[in-house]
């Protein structure tokens, strides 16, 4: 059966929780970035990632670019040839 995750080679796990739940306990902020997300983000890394940029920087805008520059990162990973392009 296929499953919506496009085509990326990362490592995926089984739930825990219930997602829908664990999405709507996050900030409005961090839900509209998770929204537009390139990448299946679960709610709960994402909140952890984001707690820890925002302890780093103490700015939630630049925690969020934090969180852009991560995501960027995992996709080089996935696929390093798509890094390379403009």
């Amino acid at each position: 059966m296929p499953r919506n995750l496009g085509e990326t080679r990362l490592r995926t796990r089984k739930r825990q929780e219930d997602p829908m739940r664990a999405f709507d306990r996050l900030p409005p902020d961090l839900r509209r970035w998770l929204a537009n997300a390139a990448l299946p983000w679960r709610p709960r890394s994402v909140q952890r990632a984001y707690d820890r940029a925002l302890a780093r920087c103490g700015d939630p805008a630049t925690a969020l670019a934090e969180l852009d520059r991560l995501q960027r990162s995992k996709l080089a990973k996935d696929n390093p040839l798509e890094a390379l392009a403009p």
